[in-house]
């Protein structure tokens, strides 16, 4: 961690920097690209004000991101911002960044399915989780818990490899 500033950032730069805070369970991907940053922007108070949207009630990563954006905070010149967690809207799947889809595969997660172009109905298909190992769709599910609380083990038929998927919400 840097020492934190003298003059406070402005509130652009400190969003910024909170989501390229890596996420504690899925460290692979930033805060951001997960989608569970929210606004980054003074109350009405005037204090800096982070919101976070959890993944689920009860996260149990939530402390630990909370205690990373404070640190940020007082890094960049906030030591008495405020970190809030925001249930509504809640976080979806579709809050997921195109570069952190890429960033999960890359390291043998597979990714929830994309959200849909432009707000239409999400389109089914009938074939497997493709595998991040080797592309294959003949996959199905192994266990219905996995690394973390948001994810499952399928089990990839081609290959014959597990792999954790981040699950649909």
């Amino acid at each position: 961690m840097t020492a934190p500033t003298r003059t406070p950032l402005p509130p652009a730069e400190v969003r910024e920097r909170v989501a390229a805070l890596p996420d504690p369970e899925l460290p692979v991907i930033g805060l951001g690209d997960l989608g569970v940053v929210g606004a980054v922007a003074p109350g009405a108070d005037g204090v800096l004000e982070v919101e976070i949207l959890p993944t689920y009630l009860g996260c149990p990563a939530l402390p630990e991101i909370t205690a990373a954006v404070r640190d940020v905070l007082t890094a960049c010149g906030h030591p008495g911002g405020r970190v809030r967690q925001v249930l509504s809207p809640a976080w979806t799947t579709d809050r997921i960044t195109a570069e952190g889809r890429r960033a999960l595969a890359a390291h043998g997660i597979a990714p929830p399915v994309a959200p849909a172009p432009d707000g239409g109905p999400v389109p089914v298909e009938l074939a497997g989780v493709p595998c991040p190992h080797c592309a294959s769709r003949a996959t199905r599910p192994h266990s219905p818990f996995g690394p973390s609380r948001c994810q499952s083990v399928l089990w990839c038929t081609a290959c014959e490899e597990p792999f954790p998927h981040v699950r649909a919400l």
